[in-house]
């Protein structure tokens, strides 16, 4: 089992630094390209293709901005898509690959229980993990 998308598997954090496209537009990280997604404002999403911004400072901003009525409904969605950018080039996806059949969990302390799993309580839902793992499968069979 890996639960920390830190270490010796911080290749695995949506902050790595990995050119990734959405909508047409490309993101320097799966944050980045995530987080545009939250609103239809070009000025924002901009903002998060550039490639001077760390992935933690995008993330941070995004908090203050208006997020598009349908984000719930489209959210994990988004992030599928902009985790298959990132693991379908190497050597992600051979890093992914060689995970083999570990259970990937996103293990936080930020209390995050809908994309990752509380390190604390035990609790959440992994749905990064989950998306994860699936592409994993996914990769694997396609070879």
């Amino acid at each position: 089992m890996i639960n920390l998308f830190k270490g010796e598997y911080a290749w695995l954090s949506n902050m790595i630094l990995v050119n990734v496209k959405y909508d047409g537009i490309e993101y320097p990280s799966v944050e980045h390209g995530y987080m545009s997604a939250k609103s239809d404002d070009m000025v924002w999403k901009s903002r998060c293709a550039d490639k001077q911004i760390p992935p933690k400072q995008i993330k941070k901003e995004s908090k203050d901005i208006d997020l598009r009525d349908d984000w719930d409904d489209v959210k994990i969605d988004v992030m599928r898509e902009c985790l298959k950018e990132k693991f379908n080039q190497e050597p992600f996806k051979t890093l992914l690959i060689n995970t083999k059949n570990q259970d990937l969990i996103e293990g936080n302390w930020w209390n995050d229980t809908f994309w990752g799993v509380d390190i604390v309580t035990g609790e959440g839902e992994n749905n990064l993990g989950k998306l994860i793992m699936q592409i994993r499968y996914e990769n694997r069979t396609k070879e």
